[in-house]
């Protein structure tokens, strides 16, 4: 059975201006990942796969800053544990789904942007795109980290 370790429930109201998680950033979520780890490397006294955490770190930036820039701000956050791996929960506001981009334009010109979210299919075990009930979405990724 997980452990829940950092939850930030949505708001009833996924376009209003105000709460908590307006001010979410990629850092917050990091660390709350690193947090979430730590306690149960100790409670275990099992060690993570310091490479492997590498990529969850990278997992929920990647998450946390594309319902920042596409998703119209962060309206949630949980981050488990279980006994092999870490589950990182980011909840937007939008009710698009994350689309791969071509590394190239039209032109043949090299993008600036759209690696994120082919950066998390390729870290994460599994990812689950989920409509909520009152509008937005959930993105969740879970990583293997022990």
């Amino acid at each position: 059975m997980p452990a829940q370790h950092w939850t930030d429930e949505p708001s009833s109201d996924p376009h209003s201006g105000s709460g908590a998680d307006d001010d979410c950033r990629p850092a917050d979520v990091r660390t709350a990942v690193r947090c979430a780890v730590a306690c149960r490397c100790r409670a275990t006294g099992t060690p993570c796969d310091e490479d492997a955490l590498s990529d969850a770190l990278l997992v929920a930036s990647e998450l946390t800053t594309n319902a920042i820039l596409h998703g119209g701000g962060v309206t949630g956050v949980d981050v488990d544990v279980d006994e092999h791996d870490v589950r990182v929960s980011v909840c937007d506001r939008s009710d698009r789904r994350p689309v791969l981009t071509p590394a190239l334009d039209d032109g043949g010109r090299r993008r600036s942007g759209g690696r994120g979210w082919p950066i998390v299919c390729r870290l994460a075990r599994a990812v689950n795109v989920s409509e909520l009930p009152s509008g937005g979405k959930r993105i969740t990724a879970v990583v293997p980290v022990f």
